[in-house]
């Protein structure tokens, strides 16, 4: 069969929605309005002011006797919830938080009632005014005054305490990492309203099919009798991915009134009322011969989880398991449980926490045997994974440490710490490796070609800012033959076909196979179509030989042979052509990750210990690139989003009562324009054609998780000073 052409694909194309987005005509959760008796009402949560315990007493009658205040729901009014069981999402083990069915506190902040007025300033007083009295006790918060949830989590192979006792060199430290929070700039929002039985949800979500299936669960009723719509994220990196207790108060206070519901979580409200990445304590030790090669390491995780759920990151046992060459390894992973809410899954969810301590703990053995960094990670890469003895699909991280090395000018590089001054600046540079799996699932498009040449593409996936709907239309546009300004892909619905979870840096993989696969059938049901038609211009010839470029139909080596989309369907009085495509994974027997080598150089002021990042390069295996501008995209904010990990981004609890003192974007530090610096990202060529169709790994996750032990390390060579806790202050350095 003849190639199709390929022109969208590869291209640095703007943003498909970009236009919508920038004069305000992209519509939101909170942005939508709709029509029903009376229109709109909204409702304001009241949360707990105690950090574990029970509620006493309720006393709403201030609010009630507000003007345009509905109604207030807590634990004494609310009817009863089924809850049922809902294996499919991404509920975690334990029970979830039912809100307002019984008078427990968990945390601090966990909602306890809910305002539903006619206005939101009205909603907002009344809830002020909502008094609750406790039996409150003091909660634990600190992972050194946690229990166990449950056993730990154990991998190991081979003999690690016999090869740590007869290695050559030892170390043994201990890195610590802060709980940080995703803070997108959209808040969560859900609007929801009832038709009877039926449900219909505006919602800010990376997966319509959580919120979707949650609330079945929640309220017993079919998921088909539940419609979830989601155009548009304002950002998430992944705490939009579950639907957290707020998307159940909004369905049961619309229910309750008998009205729309609109419920908008304040800045404040979202560093208790949805998940975060949790704290860890991650012990390492290591041994390795003279030469710097790993014998053994061992890796003990502490990290924090609810009372009522047990959160356990995936990803954060996989580096240590097959990132370098260790014939030995032994690993445990704790969850401890406090008084906290649910941790969640953020961008890079576990790998990029245990990237910290696994290549601090590589850049602290390259230092104590003198060796460069690179070299001593070239000296340990595997042949193949070493956590199953599977081969590696790709693996082109020695080509990522031998690009970045040359483009960043390692090689200019003073190996000394502290030996390079800008004036009062220490200058130091450091690397770190990043690397993520290759995640892959079932998914479904509808594909839709008109009669006047354009093309219509349906997935209910999301696009919480990576771009699907630019990278999707790039893969349509090439399949169909059609240039980009005739595709139209949608997204974001539950009425649409099944897509998974938008995460995990599966969706190009994931959705865009489906999306080749629907418009490739479809193209060919055209090509048939002409074939057999003897009015044609094609009739006869082989549908093999046969391509489209530019909505026309033409034999690949007789470009003068040929029609039409239009023609073709006008002709044969056929409005339009559709074909659904679908994708599932093949079962590989080969190990698939991405990869990346991560640079920084940082300035360290001698006397007040301030850390400013100067410059960043990343170089990725990230099998082949859909979009390069999307993916520069995806890396500059990663590496932003990183640079906030490392220097700044730290959640602040009082022990007392558990409340977070840093709850909002004046406290809670965030990466400005002026932390940002010189940031580039290279990709290196290849494909992954066993992992999907596309040859594509997955890049939104991977670029992130480097980032913070890259500026770890460097701010080593700058000071000479090993800082093992996350973010690094000035104070650590003074």
């Amino acid at each position: 069969m003849s190639p199709q052409p390929q022109a969208a694909v590869g291209a640095p194309l703007s943003r498909v929605d970009g236009r919508l987005k920038v004069t305000g005509q992209a519509k939101y959760a909170a942005d939508h309005e709709p029509e029903g008796p009376g229109g709109v009402v909204h409702a304001v949560v009241v949360d707990s002011s105690a950090g574990r315990g029970r509620i006493t007493g309720i006393d709403s009658s201030a609010a009630e006797a507000q003007a345009g205040v509905l109604k207030v729901i807590s634990h004494r009014n609310a009817p009863k919830l089924p809850y049922g069981p809902n294996p499919g999402s991404l509920n975690l083990p334990g029970e979830r938080l039912r809100v307002f069915q019984d008078d427990q506190v968990h945390f601090h902040g966990q909602p306890v009632a809910v305002v539903v007025a006619t206005t939101l300033e009205a909603a907002q007083h009344a809830a002020s005014l909502v008094r609750v009295d406790y039996d409150a006790e003091r909660p634990v918060t600190d992972l050194a005054d946690g229990t166990a949830a449950g056993e730990p989590r154990t991998y190991a192979r081979g003999g690690a305490e016999a090869a740590l006792q007869s290695a050559a060199v030892r170390l043994e430290m201990t890195y610590r990492l802060a709980r940080t929070h995703h803070n997108a700039m959209e808040l969560h929002a859900t609007v929801a309203q009832w038709d009877g039985d039926r449900l219909t949800l505006w919602d800010k979500s990376q997966w319509v099919a959580s919120p979707r299936d949650e609330l079945a669960a929640n309220f017993g009723i079919p998921a088909a009798s539940i419609r979830v719509i989601s155009p548009f994220v304002g950002g998430a990196f992944g705490n939009a991915a579950r639907a957290w207790p707020h998307i159940t108060i909004a369905a049961l206070a619309a229910r309750e009134v008998g009205r729309p519901v609109k419920l908008v979580l304040s800045r404040r409200q979202l560093y208790f009322g949805v998940g975060y990445r949790p704290s860890y304590e991650y012990k390492v030790r290591l041994g390795s011969d003279r030469s710097g090669r790993l014998t053994a390491m061992t890796h003990d995780l502490r990290a924090e989880t609810a009372t009522y759920e047990t959160f356990a990151e995936r990803g954060v046992i996989s580096p240590g398991q097959m990132l370098y060459t260790t014939p030995n390894v032994s690993q445990t992973h704790q969850p401890v449980r406090l008084d906290v809410n649910s941790p969640t899954p953020m961008r890079g969810p576990g790998y990029s926490s245990a990237a910290f301590a696994v290549e601090s703990a590589m850049d602290e053995l390259a230092a104590e045997l003198g060796i460069d960094p690179i070299e001593l990670r070239q000296r340990n890469e595997p042949d193949n994974d070493q956590s199953s003895g599977r081969p590696f699909s790709t693996r082109r991280l020695r080509e990522c440490y031998t690009v970045g090395a040359r483009a960043f000018g390692w090689n200019r590089r003073d190996p000394r710490p502290r030996s390079t001054r800008d004036g009062d600046w220490l200058i130091g540079t450091g690397m770190a490796t990043a690397v993520y799996d290759t995640l892959r699932a079932p998914g479904q498009a509808r594909v839709r070609l008109d009669a006047d040449g354009s093309a219509l593409i349906e997935s209910s996936t999301s696009d919480m800012g990576p771009g699907t709907y630019t990278s999707m239309t790039q893969v349509a546009a090439d399949a169909l033959g059609l240039a980009v300004r005739n595709v139209t892909f949608r997204l974001g619905d539950t009425a649409m076909p099944t897509a998974p979870l938008h995460g995990g840096s599966l969706t190009m993989a994931s959705v865009g196979s489906t999306v080749q696969d629907g418009c490739d059938k479809l193209r060919q049901q055209a090509v048939q179509l002409a074939v057999e038609d003897s009015r044609s211009p094609l009739y006869g010839v082989d549908a093999e030989d046969v391509v489209v470029r530019g909505g026309r139909l033409h034999v690949t080596n007789n470009p003068a042979r040929g029609e039409t989309y239009r023609q073709l369907l006008t002709r044969n009085n056929r409005p339009y052509l559709e074909a659904m495509g679908s994708w599932t994974p093949a079962q590989s027997r080969s190990s698939m990750y991405a990869y990346g080598a991560v640079f920084a150089e940082v300035a360290v002021d001698a006397r007040l210990g301030l850390v400013r990042v100067r410059r960043m390069l990343g170089v990725y295996d990230a099998g082949r690139i859909i979009s390069p501008k999307l993916a520069d995209s995806q890396a500059i904010g990663a590496m932003t989003g990183g640079i906030g990990a490392a220097l700044l981004e730290h959640t602040v609890t009082d022990p007392r009562d558990g409340r977070i003192v840093n709850a909002n974007l004046a406290d809670y530090l965030v990466p400005v324009n002026a932390d940002v610096p010189d940031l580039k990202a290279i990709y290196v060529d290849g494909r992954d054609d066993e992992a999907d169709p596309l040859g594509v790994k997955g890049l939104g996750e991977v670029v992130l998780v480097g980032v913070a032990p890259a500026i770890a390390n460097a701010v080593f060579h700058a000071t000479g000073r090993r800082v093992r806790e996350l973010p690094i202050t000035a104070e650590s350095l003074l």
